[in-house]
């Protein structure tokens, strides 16, 4: 396999998962930015657990998404019913903390970052292949249980929350729990994206884990529409991929580029080009498509 294909195809998935990662608590109106700091705390975790421990790639891998999902677990028990605006606050509080730690760990490398990772197949190729299978498994598996989540009870719960807390809670919904579950499951996704990061370059830089990628996840959330999975799942290739096509002079302005295209979606279109109104209108179309496909069928037989 090619290694721009390669690289693009990884990135893409990434860039879906951590978007998606955002998305979930974004249904309870919380931007939930830990999951950055998880994303660095897990790469770097399972970096050190197979480079210098010699542990094997998928304890690794479990050790990475428990330790993410025990930190967003613990953290939600006082900001599962928060404001946006404090979710916001102790996203970047850990971010900066996170950054910290981990320069003045010398067993990680600290400022001169991590390096020379173990592949986790006999050849490049294979390693490849096997990093593109688990990504994109856990691609599936993420979307799946999103979808359900949307579907559920829950999700609509959730709805509630986000339009009126207050409403939502006289109706029943459980602000607090619903956010502490969303938390730590954005929390998990992030841990699996850090170790899966770490393994598909075999190094790891703090430079990587800056409040960059805050700018590029919003942008994918907000741009392809905040009220569905679907908008990131369309827009992040996108994204991702279009300012490769552009010269490197131009390249070095993606962030500037990604920011205006934010600014523009929220002024001219807020709700993002996929809308949930323009999903459900898709359900019902694809439905009525099959029912009268299967009534054709029967007909005929």
């Amino acid at each position: 396999m090619p290694l721009p294909l390669y690289y693009f195809l990884a990135n893409a998935a990434i860039n879906v998962l951590m978007s998606w990662a955002l998305y979930l608590p974004y249904r309870v109106a919380h931007l939930h930015f830990i999951t950055v700091a998880n994303m660095a705390i897990s790469g770097y975790l399972a970096g050190y657990l197979v480079g210098t421990m010699h542990v094997p790639f998928g304890w690794a891998f479990l050790a990475g998404i428990a330790v993410a999902a025990l930190i967003g677990y613990v953290v939600s028990l006082f900001i599962g019913d928060a404001p946006t605006f404090a979710v916001v606050i102790v996203g970047f509080t850990f971010i900066y903390i996170a950054r910290t730690v981990i320069e003045n760990l010398k067993a990680v490398g600290g400022t001169l970052g991590m390096f020379g990772l173990p592949g986790i197949a006999a050849t490049p190729d294979g390693h490849r292949w096997a990093m593109l299978g688990i990504l994109f498994g856990l691609l599936l598996l993420v979307g799946f249980l999103i979808f359900r989540f949307d579907h559920s009870r829950l999700g609509r719960a959730a709805s509630a929350v986000f339009t009126d807390k207050d409403l939502a809670s006289s109706l029943g919904a459980d602000a607090k729990r619903l956010g502490m579950l969303v938390q730590t499951f954005s929390c998990a996704v992030a841990g699996a994206c850090g170790v899966l990061y770490a393994f598909i370059y075999k190094s790891l830089h703090l430079d990587f884990f800056t409040f960059h990628l805050v700018g590029i996840f919003m942008t994918v959330i907000f741009v392809g529409g905040y009220a569905t999975q679907w908008g990131s799942l369309v827009v992040a290739p996108i994204l991702y991929g279009v300012p490769m096509l552009l010269p490197a002079s131009v390249q070095a302005w993606r962030i500037v580029i990604y920011g205006a295209a934010l600014i523009l979606v929220l002024v001219l279109k807020p709700e993002g080009f996929v809308t949930r109104r323009f999903v459900v209108k898709l359900e019902r179309t694809l439905s009525a498509r099959r029912r009268r496909r299967n009534t054709s069928l029967k007909e005929e037989l």
